[in-house]
Parts: structure tokens; C-alpha cells; sequence
């Protein structure tokens, strides 16, 4: 079983990291860490809200506050159709026209772009190493770092990084320099902890933000405000994830993808969707209408 649990891993090491770079990037988020890839990057994008801009713009169009299940659902299926169709494909390439048309429609600054296109790349890989039932291999990482930098020059983000540590770089920098207190951000992220509480039985909300908040970095519960959860209780927490990890170390390996579109956490289309349906549909004069930044002037013509 143990050395079964590892062909996989053998597979994708004989693959090209540049050339199979999303194949190998699809063996990693469908088969090997499907669970541990949908927390972090949840986790990824929950942090960008502590950037004072971002945060801002996602509570001002309001669909993280009054539409969070939609934003969770409409985020999760299009990025994911890239992985489980490729670049290539009518799907994927709908689903980066679908990205585009939603950006392109608000005045987003080219940093802030980068910066959240580094967490999906950095997010990841140290989720993985902390937590998953192995580390990331080598291969994996360089196939990430492809696959994004891949992404990032279809939506058109100039000086996209080349490395993993210069995605590393780029994300802790600009957090350190950028995260901080901003009500609205603190709107979006209690509506965000609220989304992922609903998603268990009631009486178990209080506990779910617990542990989420005990799974977050200082700096970052700093930025929201948030009290830290006491040392023994983010010990525990964090113990049982890795705990967690260990157990499917034991379990044979997946027979079967598991895409996005199968979490139990997607609730918004119970009937199917499109995926040329997906996201918003901002129109100037309009409710959710494209809102417009000081720092970055007007939002380009859709």
C-alpha cells in the first residue's frame, strides 16, 4: 500500500515541469492533495482581503458580503476549469474570458494582480508542507510556478514572477508592506468566516471560526483585528490537521479525480451551470457596476 501510495509522485517526476506543467499541476490538485489545495487556496484568497485595496473593492461590489456563496462558487469552478480542461480547451478558454471580462470591468492595480496571483502559487505549496500526508516535490513546484505564470500572461499581469522564490518573494514583501486595518476589509472577511461556518451544522459555527482563526498567521489576524486564539488551542488545531494528513498517508491512493466542482463546499448549482454563465456582469449604472479607484484611475472599457 505504502509504495503504491507513491506512484503517482513517480509518474509525475518522469513529466516535463515546464512543457506538462498543467498535467502535472492536474495529477497534484485532482488526485494527491484535492482537500488540502481547496483550504489553502481558500486561505489565499482570504488573506488578499487584508490588503486595504483589495479588500475595499471586493466589500464596495458587495459580493463577498451579500453574494458570498456565488463568489466562493463562481471563483472555485472558473479557476478550476483551467485545471481540469487546460488552456487549450473551449472550457478554459471560456473560463479566462470570463476572469478577464470580470477584472477588466474595475480599476485594479497591476501590483495588487501580482500579489494575489503569488498566493495561488506560494499558498499551496506551504499548506502541502505543513499539512499534507507528504511534502511537495520539486516537480509539483516548478509545475505551479509554470502553470500561473502560464495564467497570469493570459489575464495580462506584466512582471509576472519566474520563480517560486521570486512568488515568495513578491507575496511576503508586498504583505508586509500593504496589510492593514481597514473596516470594509474587516466586512469582507467576517462575511467570509460566516460562509465557511454555514457550510457545518449550526451549533458548530463557533468552533469552525476558532479554528480557522487559529490556522492564520499573526500578522495577518493583526490586519483583520481578530484576538488570537490562545497558543494551546492553534496547537491543537494545527496538530489535527497534520494528524489528518498522516491518516490518507495510509489510505490507498485516489482511483479517481476530484475536481472543484465536486466539494461539497460549491452549493450554488444544484442543477448544473455554464460556465460562460459564471461570475458577475458589471454595467455602469448599475447595481454591482464597476467602482472605480483613486489610486488606480478609471476601470479600461469592458
Amino acid at each position: 500500500m505504502t509504495s503504491k501510495r507513491y506512484e503517482r509522485l513517480a509518474r509525475i517526476r518522469r513529466l516535463d515541469p515546464e512543457r506538462d506543467a498543467t498535467q502535472i499541476y492536474r495529477l497534484m490538485v485532482a488526485y494527491e492533495f484535492p482537500w488540502d489545495v481547496t483550504r489553502a487556496l481558500e486561505l489565499a484568497l482570504y488573506r488578499t482581503y487584508a490588503v486595504p485595496s483589495i479588500g475595499r473593492l471586493l466589500a464596495e461590489t458587495a459580493e463577498l458580503t451579500a453574494r458570498s456563496q456565488k463568489r466562493y462558487d463562481d471563483t472555485a469552478l472558473l479557476l478550476d476549469a483551467v485545471v481540469e480542461f487546460g488552456f487549450g480547451s473551449d472550457e478554459g478558454r471560456t473560463a479566462i474570458r470570463r476572469i478577464n471580462r470580470m477584472h477588466r470591468s474595475y480599476a485594479i492595480a497591476d501590483d495588487d494582480m501580482r500579489y494575489v496571483l503569488s498566493t495561488f502559487v506560494v499558498m499551496p505549496k506551504r499548506w502541502i508542507d505543513a499539512y499534507g500526508w507528504r511534502r511537495l516535490s520539486q516537480h509539483e513546484t516548478l509545475a505551479t510556478v509554470a502553470h500561473y505564470r502560464t495564467l497570469g500572461r493570459h489575464m495580462g499581469i506584466p512582471d509576472i514572477p519566474a520563480t517560486y522564490e521570486e512568488f515568495e518573494h513578491c507575496l511576503d514583501s508586498y504583505e508586509a508592506a500593504h496589510f492593514a486595518w481597514d473596516a470594509r476589509s474587516r466586512e469582507v472577511s467576517d462575511a467570509t468566516l460566516a460562509l465557511m461556518a454555514s457550510w457545518y451544522p449550526a451549533p458548530l459555527a463557533p468552533l469552525l471560526r476558532t479554528g480557522v482563526l487559529a490556522l492564520l498567521d499573526d500578522h495577518l489576524l493583526s490586519a483583520f483585528r481578530y484576538q488570537a486564539p490562545p497558543a494551546l488551542t492553534r496547537s491543537l488545531v494545527r496538530r489535527a490537521v497534520r494528524l489528518r494528513g498522516r491518516a490518507v498517508r495510509l489510505l490507498p491512493p485516489r482511483g479517481a479525480p476530484h475536481f472543484a466542482r465536486q466539494n461539497r463546499e460549491i452549493k450554488g448549482y444544484p442543477d448544473g451551470y455554464r460556465i460562460e454563465d459564471l461570475g458577475t456582469w458589471p454595467r455602469p449604472g448599475l447595481r454591482g457596476c464597476p467602482v472605480h479607484s483613486e489610486r488606480t484611475g478609471p476601470a479600461p472599457a469592458p
